[in-house]
């Protein structure tokens, strides 16, 4: 199951060919299997998970280039259908691929939190966001009250930022 993991990994790497954007999909990866493990999350909902990851910011070149921008709307817009191709050609289910695909719409739509996949793509896009963006304390420590829900989202976001 691992192997198409790693294919997607190296096709999003062809996909984005934009040092910014892969360091991005693989520290919000890294965090996303991170948490999942520690939450307990089932294999295969953890799998789908790391998918989601890999593909969440897909629609960004796509946004810069029709938009001139890429906010959280579009992005949410243009990047599940990206990331039903690219899933498509490799050997994703399609309840799988439009699992990835709902989160892809969702990853900056907080409320609600549409399950444990949700909330885990979402704190570790905002434990890398607010890193790369250079948050200061007062706008981490809102980010921690506002989006942080599991026990290891909130460990790792307050160890980082200072706020414990």
């Amino acid at each position: 199951m691992k192997d198409r993991i790693q294919k997607l990994f190296l096709a999003m790497i062809d996909f984005d060919r934009d040092a910014d954007l892969i360091q991005h999909f693989t520290k919000v990866h890294s965090y996303c299997t991170l948490i999942a493990a520690l939450e307990g999350v089932d294999e295969h909902t953890a799998e789908v998970l790391e998918a989601a990851a890999l593909v969440h910011d897909i629609g960004i070149p796509v946004c810069n280039q029709k938009y001139g921008s890429h906010p959280g709307n579009l992005q949410e817009k243009e990047g599940p259908p990206l990331a039903r191709q690219i899933l498509s050609q490799l050997d994703f289910t399609e309840a799988e691929i439009d699992r990835v695909c709902t989160l892809v719409g969702e990853h900056h739509t907080y409320l609600p939190m549409d399950g444990i996949d949700h909330q885990i793509l979402v704190e570790a896009d905002f434990i890398v966001n607010s890193f790369e963006n250079e948050l200061l304390r007062p706008a981490c420590q809102n980010v921690y009250n506002k989006i942080f829900r599991t026990e290891a989202g909130k460990r790792v976001y307050a160890v980082m930022f200072g706020l414990e």
